[in-house]
């Protein structure tokens, strides 16, 4: 006869709503685990994707995931004449908010460098990579958008022709991917009359030069098309992304690049741990907390459970020792309920939990590792909360059994 399940049976009601109660605290502490894992996913989702060796950025910068960088286009060109360096391509990232039909979407835009890069490395579920320079955008489903649906931004029209799942910014936002072109058309929109504006502006300042007096003819250029000035370059690029050379030697391309005035250069650990240590170090440390602050409350919350069930077994456990029933049997029976208790709670905190997390607004990433962990912890603390039930049980004396 097992006295632990019995006494379970006599009190099954409270014993059931405080396994569910650890369960829910247990589920959190899992999801805080699996956000954690989230996040660290999403921040270098985008840098292990793309494989490059090299990431050329704005000088004396962390970019550009960590922080904005901005550098001139034609460092691609540069770098391609670097010994070693087998290929470079622009890398154009921002993050827009904009209306469509009637609900807000937030999304990160991502350049490809086309037509080297069509997006065909992309985890696609749907649709195809993009096959025009122009007006085609590949959607992480997390965005909301579907197949073959539309969307204007700035001053054109983009028709969704793929759709790929888990590509999520760090910041938790759905990617869509266009060509660098017209992610930049999107990036450096503005509206008519500020285009406008400004052309009548640059205009003024080129009358108030020499140049505007002794050349009228660089009036009418000056209000024209920036494109059309040839001291106004194209626009900057967020960072200019190279692969090596079969055999190159890393550190001297890096080397060779750092020496430049107006560049520095990571390599791709280097860029993942900028990200880490910055984007997702503060969130680690949060999350870390509140996992140390949920299971010290769950192991008060058992022990305080058991000790009160104890309390209640203080006649039973009298009569149990006037019987003649050793320390180890009333031992036992305490531990037994503990460790169950933890058991079942852990049961259904990941039951619940496989139910729950795909329902977050983040991405909750449990791995075996996080749940053996967890598991450990649960049976420590399973036999600490039974520890002052089994102190409060060896204090119980025979002649309690007439009180």
């Amino acid at each position: 006869m097992n006295l632990s399940l019995k006494d379970i049976r006599h009190n099954f009601g409270r014993f059931a709503l405080t396994a569910v109660g650890i369960g829910l605290l247990l589920m959190v502490v899992m999801g805080m685990s699996g956000i954690y894992r989230g996040l660290v996913e999403d921040a270098t989702l985008m840098v292990d994707r793309i494989g490059a060796h090299l990431w050329v950025v704005q000088k004396d910068t962390r970019g550009p995931f960590a922080e904005v960088s901005r550098i001139t286009a034609n460092t691609e060109d540069r770098l391609r004449s670097l010994p070693g360096v087998a290929s470079s391509n622009s890398f154009v990232s921002h993050t827009i908010q904009r209306e469509h039909e009637g609900k807000s979407l937030r999304m990160t835009i991502q350049g490809l460098a086309w037509p080297q890069d069509r997006g065909a490395w992309l985890p696609l579920v749907a649709g195809r990579a993009i096959e025009q320079s122009h007006f085609e955008m590949v959607a992480d489903q997390s965005v909301g958008l579907l197949l073959g649906q539309s969307m204007r931004l700035g001053k054109d029209t983009y028709t969704v022709v793929g759709i790929t799942r888990n590509m999520i910014s760090s910041g938790g936002d759905g990617m869509a991917f266009l060509t660098q072109s017209d992610s930049q058309a999107i990036q450096y929109d503005v509206s008519g009359e500020a285009t406008r504006l400004e052309r009548e502006a640059r205009k003024g300042r080129v009358e108030d030069a020499d140049l505007g007096r002794t050349r009228p003819d660089t009036l009418g250029r000056a209000a024209g098309l920036s494109s059309g000035i040839p001291v106004l370059g194209p626009p900057p690029v967020s960072a200019v992304l190279v692969r090596l050379s079969p055999g190159a030697d890393l550190d001297q391309v890096i080397g060779a690049i750092s020496s430049w005035p107006d560049v520095s250069v990571y390599s791709q650990q280097q860029q993942r741990e900028l990200l880490l240590t910055g984007n997702v170090d503060r969130s680690r440390r949060q999350i870390g907390l509140f996992r140390t602050l949920l299971v010290v409350v769950s192991t008060i919350i058992m022990a305080l459970i058991l000790y009160t069930l104890t309390l209640d077994k203080i006649h039973d456990i009298a009569v149990l020792k006037l019987m003649g029933a050793r320390n180890s049997v009333i031992f036992g029976l305490i531990l037994q309920q503990a460790v169950l208790l933890g058991a079942i709670g852990y049961a259904i905190a990941y039951v619940v939990g496989l139910w729950v997390f795909p329902r977050f607004p983040r991405r909750v990433i449990v791995v075996e590792e996080d749940l053996y962990m967890l598991a450990g912890v649960v049976a420590g603390i399973s036999i600490l909360a039974s520890a002052l039930g089994i102190w409060r049980a060896m204090k119980v004396q025979p002649n309690e059994v007439l009180a």
